[in-house]
């Protein structure tokens, strides 16, 4: 399948800001479920210092903005070739050891009711990929897709306990009762083809856990699958905080900043 991706990205401030560094993790690779065909970055209101791979193999883009501006966007575009390997990406590979996707994080500690998830799990499923299926169910019906009640620092403990969450929250507490399985577990942000529309104000995330038999497989428990040809991956981390798209810091006295995004995935 061939996607065309279009993300914009625009911070407005009240006033000026005196210095301001931002990671971008918006440029996705070549893997075994995608092909990039072209893809490009353009930032206006800020200048490109440097880019480099971090230790999950993510391309991060380094950009600076200082002066008189009181507006900085960013906008990625481009074409990928999708392939079906249901959700399959393959065996680890990178700088992080294996072992390193283990360890819980803030925003993915297990606590209570994340074990309550897990019970069972192991004793009536012999299957590893079934099991991963109905973890992914259980979290499902225990926190309701819900806009407006979550926000990028709450914890898969906590979200769990509103009932209510999008899918960052999801993917934690995957992660978190994945981990606590003793499995490696880790957050994946990209793109997903919506089939009701194409114009989007968020990027999408999910899990992947890391099984013996065959490796990195994805599970995106919003929508009750693995990641087919509608999805692009983009960037890997313990957690949505190091696999956001844009992170980074501002100083001085801005006053508000405005955050407006712009996303559009549709199939050529």
């Amino acid at each position: 399948m061939l996607l065309k991706i279009r993300h914009h990205t625009t911070y407005s401030y009240e006033r000026p800001v005196t210095y301001g560094l931002q990671q971008l993790r918006l440029t996705p690779k070549n893997r075994p479920s995608q092909q990039v065909l072209q893809w490009q970055v353009q930032i206006n209101g800020g200048k490109k210092e440097l880019e480099f791979d971090d230790e999950h193999m993510n391309e991060v883009t380094l950009i600076s903005f200082e002066g008189e501006g009181h507006e900085i966007s960013i906008t990625c575009e481009g074409l990928v070739e999708t392939h079906e390997t249901h959700g399959v990406t393959g065996r680890h590979a990178g700088f992080a050891p294996l072992w390193m996707y283990e360890q819980s994080t803030d925003l993915t500690r297990a606590g209570n009711e994340t074990r309550k998830l897990t019970k069972g799990l192991m004793t009536d499923f012999d299957d590893p990929i079934p099991r991963m299926h109905e973890l992914s169910k259980r979290v499902l019906s225990a926190v309701k897709y819900d806009t407006g009640h979550t926000n990028a620092r709450t914890s898969a403990e906590d979200a769990l306990q509103a009932g209510h969450g999008v899918c960052q929250d999801h993917a934690h507490i995957f992660i978190a009762a994945a981990r606590s399985m003793g499995l490696p577990a880790r957050y994946v942000s990209g793109y997903l083809m919506l089939d009701d529309r194409v114009d989007q104000d968020a990027s999408h995330g999910w899990a992947e856990v890391h099984l013996d038999t065959i490796g990195w497989v994805g599970f995106d428990v919003s929508n009750g699958i693995s990641p087919d040809q509608r999805y692009v991956r983009v960037a890997t981390g313990l957690d949505y905080a190091q696999a956001a798209p844009i992170s980074g810091l501002r100083m001085g006295d801005h006053g508000q900043e405005t955050l407006d995004v712009e996303i559009a995935v549709q199939q050529q």
